[in-house]
């Protein structure tokens, strides 16, 4: 009996489950589509694809990295 028990609460628990994800799926393609990418009119008035934010966003992000790396941490004392 314990088990048919288990087994009906394991089963419960896979269907709210999956009507959860079912929920969470219908959200995310319910959202806004993604932009295409924005046109920038260069000097001789072509159009071109915009260039990304920024060409330096890898050194910025191994800059970041290593200055998080370099911070002290601070050791907790070990007092009983």
């Amino acid at each position: 009996m314990k088990g048919l028990f288990g087994l009906a609460g394991l089963l419960l628990a896979l269907v709210v489950t999956g009507l959860l994800i079912r929920q969470q799926l219908s959200a995310v393609k319910q959202s806004a589509p993604l932009q295409p990418p924005a046109l920038v009119s260069g000097p001789d008035g072509t159009t071109n694809a915009a260039a990304p934010v920024s060409k330096d966003l890898p050194q910025q992000y191994k800059q970041a990295l290593e200055a998080v790396i370099q911070a002290p941490r601070t050791v907790p004392d070990d007092k009983q």
